[in-house]
């Protein structure tokens, strides 16, 4: 897999180990081609590191805990993974091009959800056999370690594998709408990658605030955007998207864009973006790097850029983050949010699955079943 804006090539290899339990693992990470899922194989690797410092509180001798593929302890919960998320941060990851991330050879992936079957010293607030979600380290695997703080209860009425992107994409989709991208009744927004987890979840939250949605998608996706509630869907792959955009918004322009692309839609949503008021809330960078200059900003765009990183959020900024879940589970709580069922695949298919995410084929969350 490769990101094709890069001087240097991105390649990486899954491997599934088969025993005495199974988990994904980046493997190295090269330069260069986009590659096929072809590209990504299987071979025997290394062997799960035993988990330390977990209480062997089980829940029967059907658990191996010190299977667990990652260092464990105090404060933190051993969770018998049923399902785990894939997220475009796991292809950006494996690229090398996410800031501050893992090193190869590691675990790949990150969400998970599942049953807790052990708990780290001091770990009062969750109990064994609980179902959780959340986010920590090697998510692609059998077993995974959470930090007890982190480990969010189902919410009820919805399984597991519904509640994937519970901790990063519904979020994400509050976040960018309310706080940051400060959207009110009456004002035009503009949805990226309207198909996708955080896509869907935004155009129903957008939708139920008043605003009026203009989502883009692939041709072939429309029909679902529009039966989320979008106002009008425009083709993702048009060479004249912001044109469209000002003809839909009288000549003005979006109020609000969410910029979740990157490569030439960065350019295209500048463009399609309301001068002065209007903002652009950047979440990622599938498609590539593009280039804003002080120049750009006084004579060309005249519009708010502000920069969007789920982890700085809530490292720098605890409070909002509170603000951003307390107001995602009042949206569940008022049906706005609904369980969703991701698309499934087997754990041994996960190099298929990032292939379809990064081929942008897929439509709503994608999952791996361990």
């Amino acid at each position: 897999m490769s990101f094709p804006f890069l001087g240097r090539l991105t390649n990486y290899s899954l491997t599934k180990r088969r025993a005495p339990c199974s988990y994904l693992f980046v493997d190295q990470q090269t330069n260069g081609r986009r590659s096929s899922k072809d590209q990504y194989h299987e071979h025997p690797r290394h062997h799960a590191r035993p988990a330390a410092g977990i209480s062997e509180r089980s829940a029967g001798p059907q658990h191996d805990h010190r299977r667990a593929g990652a260092d464990s302890g105090a404060w933190q919960v051993l969770v018998k993974v049923t399902a785990a998320g894939v997220n475009i941060a796991d292809l950006s990851q494996a690229r090398g091009t996410f800031r501050g991330g893992p090193q190869p050879p590691y675990l790949a992936g990150f969400e998970a959800t599942g049953e807790v079957v052990a708990l780290g010293e001091g770990v009062t607030n969750i109990g064994l056999g609980a179902e959780v979600i959340g986010v920590g380290y090697g998510a692609f695997a059998e077993y995974m370690v959470l930090a007890a703080a982190a480990a969010m209860p189902i919410p009820s009425g919805w399984t597991g594998e519904q509640a994937l992107g519970l901790p990063v994409n519904l979020p994400t989709a509050v976040a960018v709408l309310k706080p940051l991208g400060q959207l009110a009744a009456g004002q035009t927004v503009l949805i990226h990658a309207a198909a996708g987890a955080t896509g869907q979840a935004a155009v129903k939250i957008a939708k139920h605030y008043g605003a009026v949605v203009i989502g883009t998608a692939s041709r072939e996706k429309h029909e679902v955007v529009r039966s989320l509630g979008a106002d009008h869907v425009l083709d993702s792959r048009s060479d004249d998207l912001a044109t469209q955009v000002l003809a839909l918004t009288g000549g003005e322009g979006a109020d609000l864009v969410i910029e979740s692309v990157g490569g030439d839609t960065f350019g295209a949503s500048l463009a399609a973006t309301r001068r002065v008021t209007g903002r652009v809330v950047v979440t990622g960078l599938p498609a590539g790097m593009a280039s804003l200059s002080n120049w750009d900003l006084v004579y060309e765009h005249q519009v708010q850029i502000i920069g969007f990183n789920m982890g700085k959020l809530i490292q720098v900024a605890p409070r909002i983050f509170g603000d951003v879940m307390s107001e995602l589970f009042t949206l569940i709580g008022a049906g706005v949010l609904t369980p969703v069922q991701p698309t499934i695949y087997e754990l041994a298919d996960g190099p298929r699955a990032l292939a379809i995410l990064e081929g942008r084929a897929s439509i709503g969350k994608l999952a791996l079943r361990a």
